[in-house]
């Protein structure tokens, strides 16, 4: 943001300058060239006249000579001719003019000028007393180096006067910027963290304009509110599940003593009332595993997916084996960004989930590789699948089509948006069941983190 600043700035002004000091520019020097070539053009009449008593009366003409050495102490070059085009006065030197030329000026009585090697000519007539044409002609050749030094002067000037009105106008820019960018980038960073799970940031106190101010005032309302309101929620989710698993556990354990004493009839029903209490039991973990999914605040870390996945295959495998079903693993090293410990948990409800579903004999195959801008997790499998409505409301809680808690999915779903992923059914090509998951990036700037299933499978 603040390089764009400083250069919208450094552009406008650049585009300001441009506008006001090379048309300034240019007619300063044209206004120069145009003195110049006057200036030339009278110095030239005034010898033409002059020497008009020594050409048409054949009178000496002392002005004549002392206006030649003048003119020739300034650097000019003069030559007066006669009719026949004969040099009867002037400076030592051949003036750059062609007979040519000087016949064209003596018979149409007009000046004629024109620049010849670094200098500018002028070809006068002499005119006669009486009016009717001409005596002769004076040829004055002017150097122009130096009104192109004074002109090379001015464009050095001008150049001179933008250049410091650019550092100027840098300096200005490079003050605005940080004044305007420096707060917007604390409160970028605290917006980051707090995505990140971390409730407790605050922007710190910034200065910069008013509308800044009160957008990081705004800001620390609100992440106060939402620490006061997640923590709340935790808060409720932990009391829930003390109350509630307390008393189930109690309820089941008084349930298994009355079946030790109990006949054969009463205990039969004893064992499907401890069914039923394993189901809550099962239900109430589930619920409470989407409640927290749904209020996570875990910090998010950079994790090496393909390390993870690889862990927790090694772990599903001897249950895999147990059910006759293949577990296979085709994975690319890539680094995603999420909660620590979501994925293991998205990967073992999938793996849960495809292993309930499955046959003996049947298979799940895991792939991990970049995708784009993301990381792309894919477990597909080989079994029954789900029809297009199954697929469509599988992410929501109690949707079920084998029997389970319906939860698996939803807390899959859930841990993926939390990490700012995206979790996708679709069918397996030849029948099954596809999940799609697919995960931001890792920071440039952190480093990876492997989790803590990956360095319990090393240290194993």
């Amino acid at each position: 943001m603040a390089r764009r600043i400083v250069l919208a700035v450094l552009a406008l002004m650049a585009a300001v300058l441009g506008a006001v000091a090379v048309p300034l520019g240019l007619v300063a020097a044209d206004q120069d060239m145009h003195d110049f070539k006057d200036e030339a053009h009278v110095s030239a009449s005034t010898v033409a006249n002059i020497a008009e008593e020594r050409l048409d009366d054949g009178r000496p003409a002392p002005a004549l000579d002392r206006t030649i050495r003048q003119l020739s102490a300034g650097g000019d070059l003069v030559s007066v001719v006669n009719e026949s085009g004969s040099k009867i006065a002037g400076t030592p030197g051949q003036v750059a003019a062609s007979g040519a030329r000087v016949s064209h000026v003596m018979a149409t009585g007009r000046t004629a000028s024109y620049p010849a090697g670094g200098r500018f000519v002028v070809i006068a007539p002499v005119s006669r007393d009486s009016g009717r044409g001409s005596v002769g002609a004076v040829v004055l050749a002017r150097s122009t180096a130096d009104v192109s030094r004074e002109i090379g002067v001015l464009w050095g000037v001008i150049a001179a006067i933008a250049g410091a009105g650019l550092a100027a106008g840098a300096l200005v820019a490079v003050g605005l910027a940080r004044w305007v960018s420096r707060p917007l980038s604390r409160l970028e960073d605290a917006a980051q963290a707090l995505g990140d799970g971390e409730l407790s940031t605050r922007s710190p106190e910034a200065g910069g304009p008013s509308e800044v101010r009160r957008l990081s005032d705004n800001f620390n309302l609100m992440a106060a509110r939402l620490e006061a309101l997640v923590r709340g929620h935790q808060a409720t989710m932990a009391d829930v599940s003390h109350q509630l698993r307390t008393p189930l556990a109690a309820l089941r354990l008084r349930l298994d003593l009355l079946a030790q004493d109990s006949e054969a009839e009463a205990a039969a029903e004893l064992a499907g009332a401890q069914e039923e209490i394993a189901r809550l039991s099962r239900l109430v973990n589930g619920l409470l595993a989407v409640a927290r999914a749904e209020n996570i605040t875990t910090p998010q870390v950079n994790l090496a997916v393909d390390e993870l996945i690889r862990a927790r295959v090694a772990a599903w495998r001897p249950a895999a084996d147990e059910r006759d079903v293949g577990l296979q693993a085709d994975l690319t090293p890539v680094i995603a960004r999420m909660g620590e410990g979501h994925l293991e948990q998205i990967m073992d409800n999938l793996i849960a989930n495809a292993l309930d579903a499955l046959p003996p004999g049947g298979t799940i195959r895991i792939t991990a590789a970049p995708a784009g801008d993301r990381a792309r997790i894919v477990v597909a499998d080989d079994g029954p699948g789900m029809s297009a409505q199954q697929q469509r409301t599988a992410f929501r809680r109690f949707a079920t089509s084998n029997g389970g808690t319906g939860l698996g999915l939803a807390i899959v779903d859930r841990l993926t948006v939390a990490s700012g992923g995206t979790a996708a059914l679709s069918d397996t090509p030849g029948g099954g069941l596809t999940v799609t998951i697919e995960l931001p990036f890792a920071r440039q700037d952190r480093a990876p983190r492997r989790g803590a299933a990956a360095d319990r499978a090393r240290s194993a």
